[in-house]
């Protein structure tokens, strides 16, 4: 005796977006649909050929720019026409939800190193949050507004960014399901930063991805830390 056919409508559709760290704190974000969005493109060879990353050759819908410094601010290298959004505020872009939170560069209201801008976006149901080049812990206001966050694409060498400590206080009160770690001390960039090793040490659900890529759904994300190898490293 065959089983009952299931009613058309009652399954659920599960919508898979796919992450790929390309380095520095750029990353591809494809939704299933085919939308993508490049976060922060740096220019090889910038800061007197401390970026050695290889050029970004990804095609972008959509590019997030935190600020103005030129291993964040590639927009011109990235083929076509994208859509490039550099201020904070809220706004809808082919369908996509995207809020950009102000926040500073430093910790001294941006007096050193300038402004910078948090980013979420909201794709196939889930909230990523890139936070650029962010150089202070968070103030309760701005957690408020960026939460709730699924993804968390968070820097964590220190120096221009926040360092291993606040990244894990800043990781607490966001609480993303799933962190992923950026702009870091890697051979594609010659940056008084720190490697990845000091924030990973003693944090529990490490996961070693073992590739430049990772795939959720709102049914599927994994949960804890997951490390991406960049994908450009010369």
């Amino acid at each position: 005796m065959r089983p009952p056919r299931q009613k058309a409508g009652r399954a659920k559709r599960r919508f898979k977006m796919r992450i790929k760290y390309l380095g520095h704190a750029c990353f591809l974000l494809e939704a299933n649909d085919g939308t993508r969005i490049l976060t922060d493109p740096y220019e090889p060879g910038s800061f007197d050929g401390a970026v050695k990353y290889r050029p970004v050759a990804e095609t972008a819908d959509i590019v997030l720019v935190s600020h103005d410094h030129a291993d964040h601010n590639w927009s011109a290298g990235i083929p076509g026409s994208p859509q490039v959004i550099k201020e904070d505020g809220e706004r809808a872009v082919s369908g996509i939800k995207v809020l950009g939170v102000p926040s500073f560069h430093d910790t001294s209201r941006g007096s050193e190193r300038g402004n910078n801008i948090i980013f979420r976006v909201e794709l196939d149901g889930l909230a990523v949050c890139h936070l650029g080049d962010l150089g202070h812990a968070l103030d309760p206001a701005s957690a408020s507004a960026l939460l709730p966050v699924d993804v968390l694409l968070m820097p964590v060498g220190g120096t221009f960014t926040i360092g291993a400590q606040v990244a894990s206080e800043v990781m607490e009160i966001l609480s993303p399901t799933l962190t992923i770690p950026m702009h870091f001390k890697t051979d594609g960039v010659d940056f008084p930063i720190d490697p990845v090793d000091g924030f990973l040490a003693k944090k529990d659900n490490v996961i070693r991805a073992g590739s430049s890529e990772i795939t959720v759904s709102r049914g599927d994300i994994p949960s804890g830390i997951v490390l991406l190898d960049p994908s450009l490293l010369p």
